[in-house]
């Protein structure tokens, strides 16, 4: 499995998914995760020692639902997933902040940022599996944690709407400046993900780049029962 989907990250389509975050901020990809896996994932759900903490949505306002933190070390699949996607989603990363005339920042490997997190005191990990049952929701919000943050994240769909569950769109909300907000409504089958922004993306306007912010969250499970799993490449304080 762990041999499978490093060869999997690496065969995507990187030039298309980069071409799409430039252009439009986002980027979806097929199925990466097997069905298996994906079940294996939802299982963990139960399992209380993989996890360092878990967070009830509704008591902090955040919506309705639940979503639990993995513990250091993560599992294979998720260490390998965290991995296999940072090299090539580092490389958009700096070619952001240059658009935006500043200097690259993040290093070829997950592992040499993860050291500059944990030289700011951000040492919790961040992966996480997110559960939402009938009437379940997610705000309008940024995975940001620290001073120190990864301008990407990856979220997986680990159930099949229109199976499972229905409603719960994934929706992306971009701020956009002396202009009214614009939204989008992504669906995503078993093991596919998405790419998307923590904080901002560069858009091209007449005087150069600008920084337009997103926020993103989750619409309403109208019924059954909503599992994804959210891979955040800097650590938490």
């Amino acid at each position: 499995m762990a041999s499978s989907l490093t060869e999997g990250i690496a065969a995507l389509d990187w030039h298309s998914l980069q071409q799409e975050l430039n252009e439009q901020g986002y980027a979806a990809f097929p199925s990466l995760i097997s069905a298996d896996a994906c079940e294996e994932l939802i299982a963990t759900y139960g399992q209380d020692e993989l996890f360092r903490n878990t967070i009830q949505m509704a008591r902090y306002r955040f919506g309705e639902g639940e979503y639990r933190y993995y513990q250091a070390p993560l599992p294979s699949l998720l260490q390998e997933l965290r991995e296999g996607f940072y090299p090539m989603l580092a490389k958009t990363a700096n070619q952001w902040l240059e658009m935006l005339g500043r200097e690259a920042i993040y290093p070829a490997t997950l592992p040499e940022f993860l050291a500059q997190c944990h030289d700011q005191g951000q040492l919790r990990s961040t992966p996480l599996i997110l559960k939402y049952e009938t009437g379940g929701y997610n705000c309008l919000h940024q995975d940001m944690y620290g001073e120190v943050f990864f301008p990407f994240q990856v979220v997986f769909a680990l159930n099949q709407k229109e199976k499972d569950y229905n409603g719960g769109e994934f929706l992306l909300m971009e701020q956009r400046p002396r202009a009214q907000s614009r939204g989008h409504v992504i669906t995503l089958d078993q093991g596919a993900g998405l790419i998307f922004p923590t904080s901002y993306r560069p858009v091209q306007g007449t005087r150069g780049y600008y920084k337009n912010t997103l926020r993103h969250g989750v619409s309403t499970i109208t019924s059954g029962t909503r599992y994804s799993l959210g891979i955040i490449f800097h650590d938490a304080k």
